[in-house]
């Protein structure tokens, strides 16, 4: 399923999106503090949760999928965003420190393929995070936002996804606790929602934002081995003592020579 580019800016330009930016933006923003001297990189459209880091980051580049459509960004400047096949990115290898996929996994046909390309792309040891809209959630539920758009996901599948792309989870957390109206009475007390659902660790948020680190190596479990006893062998032919055959015993056979 794709989302328009179009309906994406429209919907961060609203009072509901100015919320949900706040505080997924505020999450984000707590996990990479410090960015001075990294190249970053957003998938999807990241571009609002990128603006901040511009002039800490070295370098910063918005990715968008050729199926969502591209906008020109920043609107100062050269442009530094560009319409991409997610799971070929024009990249080298290990050449981005940080990786912000917003609005991409979820609409992705391929989410393995988009992982394993970040994968590719990161240094050792760089990071992602990764917002995806909560399958418990209210906003996944309501097509009225980008969030209720794709696939939603739960925190174990998520967890799953990234060990399968040889990602490892780090640091998880829930946000849009806010019902997805844009009601000014809801949006002025959006603050509160959003404090009681992370102070008490509510699991009814709108989107996950999970962050991942990149490992070189697959970790290998060890093997259980388990001992069993082997079963008891049945003789399959029985000796035959010395001395008798089928025509009794030799004395008999001599006896019969004899005569």
């Amino acid at each position: 399923m794709s989302l328009d580019v179009v309906d994406l800016r429209s919907f961060y330009a609203s009072a509901l999106g100015r919320v949900a930016h706040r505080f997924v933006g505020a999450i984000i923003g707590r996990r990479w503090e410090n960015c001075a001297g990294l190249s970053m990189l957003g998938v999807g459209y990241a571009t609002p949760y990128l603006t901040t880091f511009r002039e800490s980051a070295v370098r910063v580049l918005a990715f968008m999928p050729a199926e969502q459509g591209v906008v020109n960004w920043p609107e100062d400047g050269a442009s530094s965003s560009a319409l991409v096949d997610a799971t070929m990115m024009p990249l080298p290898d290990a050449c981005i420190d940080r990786v912000l996929v917003v609005h991409a996994l979820e609409l992705s046909e391929a989410p393995t393929e988009l992982l394993s390309e970040i994968w590719r792309i990161l240094t050792p040891g760089g990071r992602v995070i990764i917002v995806a809209p909560n399958r418990r959630g209210v906003w996944a539920q309501l097509e009225a936002t980008p969030f209720g758009q794709g696939r939603p996901y739960s925190r174990g599948q998520l967890r799953e996804l990234l060990r399968d792309t040889l990602f490892s989870p780090v640091h998880e957390a829930e946000a849009l606790y806010v019902p997805p109206f844009g009601r000014p009475y809801l949006l002025r007390m959006a603050g509160a929602f959003e404090r009681m659902g992370e102070r008490f660790g509510l699991p009814g948020g709108g989107v996950h934002v999970i962050e991942a680190t990149k490992q070189l190596y697959r970790p290998i479990g060890a093997r259980k081995v388990v001992r069993r006893p082997l079963p008891q062998l049945e003789h399959a032919l029985s000796p035959t003592p010395a001395g008798i055959g089928f025509g009794g015993s030799r004395r008999d056979g001599d006896d019969q020579a004899a005569r």
